[in-house]
């Protein structure tokens, strides 16, 4: 794959000075456009050491606004990084529509960098492969256009730029022990980069190796690869969208939800007795999150009243407010809407040790955004993917989640959103929005079917809770959530 970047491309001084202006000025009319559109761009500047990887992102800068131009060198995580998952460093820093990021290092660089060295064996890379094309997929799919550039210098060269930036008093800083470290394993590198570029190298996303043998040559070819993807991608955001249409699905009968027992209830003796236990062993697990190195995700879902705030308040009471935080998710904001749907749930992820309780979650887009015709039809369809994909991220990295969907008959509801309009400190709770909702009682059901069908998975399944009786509803959510930390702390229960 790389031998066809070993040819020697040369660009003279001369033509390198006659070919820059026209490039400059195509990259900020590009740039321009690009700020008006629902376009963000993300660029990945990778390659072995000594390619002038840095040179080649100065030249962009130089050439472009930068204000418009978001630079990340990714090093070593830090340790806020390491208490979440890996891709929670380069989601936080993902652009806004209208704006670029260019990454010098990426997420394919541990990867590679773990392969390379032993670290990881071929089952591993090809996961993480696997896992990099599919965060990918779902970038393109969002609106993100991803442009990937692969620097590279034969082994010969790479060394001699090494020992001649070492020797020179002002460039000497630039070479480290790490570089002379990857530097001895170039066949390695080489070997694992291809198989990377090779796996991930996509129509949505395609690598451009780039000959860094001539700096001239290599900077020119960067922003010529960066202003061909632009321009092409902006040429066909111009077809007009067709705008999203509500979804109103039938309820399959039989179907998991009518098939609860939504009889099941718990005296006022038996809650009075199993509450309180069940709340100081919750309150006894979460605080011993940290010295496991674990965080906790708690996720509620269902129709209104069914009294998810006040299961949420149950297991508040039990936590150190200090180490818990509450989200409830309603429509996104404005910057929200300017990023990837997960992004604002993948940067509200918890630290070690602490718990994070989502009142409503990612799980809108299947729900909500798809029977009010806010997002399109492809859009929630691949959300069951991407969300499954989500939660295994998040297991994998040893995060409790836990997910509840409460459920009620259409008859319970309508009994408490009267009681909720004549009493008048639960008035607040009860708005226009929700009886709207309400009318759409079997499209929500049938969403809601689906959902669980498609997103209960071994690493995530979903807790049907019977929630007619609110006694029995918030022990079942206090015991199963000591049950869930039991387990993961200890292994047993």
């Amino acid at each position: 794959m790389f031998e066809t970047a070993e040819v020697g491309n040369r660009l003279s001084k001369e033509a390198y000075k006659a070919q820059v202006p026209e490039v400059r000025a195509a990259l900020l009319e590009a740039q321009k456009a690009l700020a008006q559109s629902g376009l963000a761009v993300v660029v990945h500047i990778g390659g072995v050491e000594g390619a002038g990887k840095t040179e080649a992102v100065n030249h962009l800068l130089e050439w472009m606004d930068a204000r418009g131009i978001e630079i990340h060198a990714m090093g070593d995580p830090t340790d806020e990084e390491r208490e979440r998952p890996p891709m929670w460093r380069f989601w936080r820093r993902l652009p806004p529509k209208g704006r670029m990021a260019i990454f010098l290092g990426s997420w394919y660089t541990d990867p590679i960098v773990n392969r390379a060295f032993g670290k990881t064996d071929e089952a591993e890379l090809d996961r993480d492969l696997e896992r990099i094309s599919a965060f990918e997929h779902m970038l393109s799919a969002e609106g993100v256009l991803l442009v990937k550039c692969w620097l590279h210098i034969t082994k010969d060269l790479q060394h001699d730029r090494l020992k001649k930036l070492s020797k020179d008093p002002l460039q000497s800083w630039r070479v480290t022990k790490r570089d002379w470290r990857f530097a001895k394993r170039y066949d390695t590198f080489r070997r694992v980069s291809e198989t990377a570029l090779m796996r991930t190298s996509t129509a949505e996303a395609p690598w451009h190796i780039v000959e860094a043998a001539d700096p001239r040559y290599r900077d020119l070819q960067v922003a010529r690869i960066l202003l061909k993807a632009l321009n092409e991608r902006l040429e066909a955001a111009k077809t007009p969208v067709a705008p999203a249409k509500p979804d109103r699905p039938k309820p399959p009968v039989p179907n998991i939800i009518r098939s609860l027992d939504l009889t099941r209830s718990l005296s006022d003796k038996a809650y009075d007795k199993r509450l309180p236990k069940a709340t100081a062993e919750v309150g006894l697990l979460t605080r011993r999150l940290y010295e496991k190195k674990r965080s906790l995700i708690l996720v509620f879902e269902g129709p209104d009243a069914a009294g998810k705030g006040g299961a949420i308040r149950r297991l508040t009471a039990a936590m150190d407010a200090r180490n818990y935080r509450h989200i409830a998710v309603s429509a996104p904001t404005e910057e929200e809407r300017a990023h990837p749907y997960l992004w604002r749930f993948w940067r509200n992820l918890p630290r070690l040790g602490r718990v994070t309780i989502y009142d409503r979650s990612w799980y809108g887009r299947v729900l909500v955004e798809r029977i009010e015709g806010f997002c399109h039809h492809e859009e929630w369809e691949r959300a069951y993917t991407e969300i499954n994909a989500f939660e295994e991220e998040l297991t994998d990295f040893g995060i409790l989640l836990v997910k509840f969907w409460l459920a009620i008959s259409p008859q319970e509801q309508l009994r408490r959103f009267k009681e909720r309009e004549e009493t008048p400190y639960k008035t607040y709770k009860i708005t226009a929005e929700d009886w709207r909702n309400r009318s759409k009682w079997n499209a929500y059901e049938a969403a809601a079917v689906q959902m669980v069908e498609r997103t209960s998975t071994s690493w995530a399944p979903w807790i049907l809770v019977e929630a007619e009786d609110k006694n029995h509803a918030r022990v079942k959510v206090l015991e199963t959530v000591a049950e869930h930390l039991s387990k993961g702390l200890h292994g047993k229960r």
